[in-house]
């Protein structure tokens, strides 16, 4: 098992490209199985959950070519569909849940086993289940499957009035309702640059979509979708984290490919916190004003709020900020694991449930540390980079799914990070 060590080495400089979004590519990829023709992405993030929902996506009967290394992904399901995904894939990773839906709406049946993915809290199907149940659907849950047909073998439209606001749901319901016969009404529907994206995708397809990006989504079911290319969009999650890169050591950093558009209440708390950010040509450039870090207080909400998944980068910051900062967990109720190892390199941190108080300490100092989910992983790096000494990640598997080449590009800006196998 690989180990990631982490060197403190004072201020960053230079250019960092940011990827395509994994969360968009691993909803985009299952809109292949909606159609007969081929779908192209480019701009595609090379990752183990992309390899993971490429094998995902074969079983059941797609072509799939990896080109330009890995950035392009061609995919075809135009032979015959095998309409069960096995836990064996399906375990890996949350997002396999989203072939429930186009298989349904294609084949007009599915059996897929329940998800798995990070442990940072329940993640229940409830809401991706009733939502295709509104749509015609029956689905019995049997020894870990969900069993589904749609009635008279084609889904219905339907108003469908989610509970909150998740993106998973709406990207399922968004592609199931592509192909359903009538109109399909989502309320509440979650307005991430992902699910824009999705619906950008699907529409090149043929798909009829209007409202994505707002809280009411509209599609008009049509009878076949055809084929397209599409660019996946900017990973805002992983833009957000190299973003912190000069915020925490210092220095000056443009990541390339970054818009504000995406990470607009992220940066609203990196200014209040003390860091510059502009708009540049390229994408966005970050750096550090003189004086210490300022403490800010921090709440998790849906897009556009600020993402649960920078909220663990985030607490690194604030380890060492002047004050005493209050995060607040909203999304996942099991999202502050990384805390315990913060403290191991010597942070004040107090967790009460959903709430982290951080009282900022002069420095952190270099220790062992387990990594316990993706975002915790790149976390405790970002720590270990304004660390005194030396910092050992273990545990970093985590980390492979949600950031490509990360050594590469912190290496890239002057940053001391290496990876080594574990002895």
């Amino acid at each position: 098992m690989d180990q990631i060590i982490v060197t403190g080495s004072g201020p960053v400089s230079g250019q960092i490209p940011i990827a395509g979004a994994k969360n968009a590519c691993l909803a985009l990829m299952p809109a292949t199985l909606l159609s007969e023709e081929p779908l192209t992405l480019t701009n595609a993030p090379r990752l183990s959950d992309i390899r993971t929902m490429t094998q995902l996506l074969e079983s059941l009967g797609a072509e799939i070519s990896a080109l330009s290394d890995g950035q392009v992904i061609a995919m075809s399901c135009h032979g015959e569909i095998n309409t069960r995904a096995d836990y064996d894939i399906v375990r890996k990773m949350r997002a396999s849940n989203l072939v429930l839906g186009p298989l349904l709406a294609r084949e007009g049946h599915a059996v897929v086993s329940l998800p798995g993915g990070c442990a940072i809290g329940a993640r229940p199907m409830d809401i991706h289940t009733d939502g295709l149940e509104k749509m015609g659907a029956t689905i019995e849950l049997r020894e870990g499957y969900l069993h589904a047909k749609a009635s008279g073998g084609r889904l219905k439209g339907a108003v469908i009035d989610f509970p909150f606001a998740s993106v998973g749901a709406t990207e399922n319901i968004m592609m199931a309702a592509t192909l359903a016969k009538g109109t399909t009404v989502i309320n509440n529907a979650a307005r991430e640059p992902e699910i824009v994206d999705l619906a950008d995708c699907l529409r090149k397809m043929g798909a009829q979509i209007d409202g994505d990006g707002t809280s009411t989504i509209t599609i008009e079911g049509v009878d076949r979708l055809g084929g397209a290319t599409h660019q996946v969009v900017t990973d805002r999650i992983e833009l957000g984290t190299y973003m912190l890169a000069p915020a925490i050591c210092g220095g000056e950093v443009e990541c390339l490919g970054g818009k504000l558009s995406l990470v607009e209440s992220f940066v609203a708390k990196l200014n209040e916190a003390g860091i510059d950010v502009e708009e540049t040509a390229s994408g966005l450039k970050v750096a550090r004003k003189t004086g210490p870090i300022k403490a800010v207080n921090v709440t998790t909400e849906p897009f556009p709020g600020f993402p649960t998944d920078l909220q663990a980068q985030m607490m690194a910051l604030l380890c060492t900020a002047e004050g005493t900062s209050v995060l607040e967990e909203k999304i996942f109720e099991n999202r502050f694991m990384h805390a315990p190892e913060l403290e191991r390199m010597g942070a004040d941190i107090e967790v009460h449930g959903g709430t982290a108080t951080v009282k900022g300490v002069k420095r952190l100092k270099g220790a062992p540390v387990m990594a316990t989910d993706l975002r915790a992983s790149v976390s405790l790096i970002l720590a270990g980079m304004a660390a005194e000494g030396e910092t050992v990640v273990n545990r970093v598997y985590h980390l492979d799914r949600g950031y490509e080449h990360v050594v590469r590009k912190l290496s890239g800006i002057g940053a001391k990070v290496e990876r080594v196998k574990a002895s």
